[in-house]
């Protein structure tokens, strides 16, 4: 799955990101796969579940890929 998000503010919580591109169904899913270490961001393991994304970077894991723009 490969996606596109488009930001309307500075920045999104990694957990929010997960569940509103439909990665995770909950946000507590979301959490779950971070925790676990399943979640990428620009290409490093991230572990902070609030951790904030902004516009140019990339999440990824296991069958997904979101540009976030």
């Amino acid at each position: 799955m490969d996606l596109e998000f488009e930001l309307r503010d500075d920045f999104i919580p990694l957990c929010d990101l997960l569940k509103y591109c439909g990665v995770t169904e909950t946000g507590g899913m979301a959490k779950h796969l971070i925790a676990e270490g399943l979640v990428l961001v620009d290409g490093e393991v991230e572990l902070r579940k609030t951790c904030k994304i902004r516009s140019g970077q990339v999440v990824s894991g296991d069958g997904f890929e979101i540009h976030v723009n």
